[in-house]
């Protein structure tokens, strides 16, 4: 009789010990399958957005891949549709951190982790680099040259950029006129450093006399015109262009 008890006793340990073995790895095969999809994200109090397989491409030949073509300002350069999620950003991306949310910035793209994937995001406002896409179209908004790539504009700032957001003012692809001043880079200054160093003289040629040709005549309160040219003039020279 004991001996029956005995082996009754251990065969329901033995199913009880089964049945937990096959909880425990139903429950491992779960979470596995779920950290695999990425979870669930909550993009800034945004509905939680889950990846499918099918627009959550893993690196690999023949991912799917949706992108927009970029044509403002005659840009006309491809990118990845925003939303889209990676596995992993591009290898050398440059990473910074805003607001306490991670972020990082490769080509002209944005990207933001979400889970065990990276989305393709647009960055908030303010956030500073200190380098500008490799390819942008650069525009002009009240004299000052901004930076424009993937829906993102960037205006200089120090030692870098930051993003800023889209230009409430008139918006010209056009440098504005330099009062009749003939400008030619001496040392192959790019576009961009053309901008930039026109901007700076401007700016220092306006401290220096009062004299704003991009402000109407009523706004125009001190110096002339002429003062205004020969600092822009010297201010020009001094950083490696030909004025007449």
């Amino acid at each position: 009789m004991k001996n029956l008890i005995n082996k009754n006793l251990c065969l329901v340990l033995g199913l009880t010990i089964a049945l937990l073995s096959g909880l425990l790895l139903l429950g491992w095969s779960l979470t596995a399958e779920a950290a695999d999809r990425g979870g669930p994200y909550n993009i800034r109090g945004e509905e939680a957005y889950r990846p499918s397989p099918q627009s959550a491409p893993r690196g690999g030949q023949g991912a799917p891949h949706r992108e927009f073509r970029d044509t403002r300002y005659q840009h006309n350069r491809s990118y990845p549709a925003h939303g889209q999620v990676y596995r992993n950003v591009p290898h050398h991306s440059h990473y910074v951190n805003h607001g306490g949310h991670h972020y990082y910035y490769s080509g002209g793209i944005w990207y933001r982790p979400y889970g065990s994937y990276f989305s393709v995001v647009s960055p908030p406002f303010g956030l500073f680099v200190p380098f500008l896409p490799p390819y942008y179209a650069t525009i002009w908004v009240g004299g000052a040259p901004y930076y424009y790539a993937n829906e993102v504009y960037y205006a200089h700032q120090g030692a870098g950029y930051v993003t800023a957001p889209p230009p409430k003012e008139e918006v010209s692809q056009a440098p504005p006129p330099a009062e009749e001043l003939f400008i030619y880079p001496r040392l192959g200054q790019s576009e961009k450093q053309q901008a930039d160093d026109r901007y700076a003289c401007h700016r220092w040629a306006v401290e220096q006399t009062g004299f704003d040709p991009t402000q109407p005549p009523e706004a125009r309160t001190k110096g002339t015109r002429a003062d205004y040219q020969r600092a822009m003039s010297a201010c020009l020279d001094g950083r490696g262009y030909t004025v007449k």
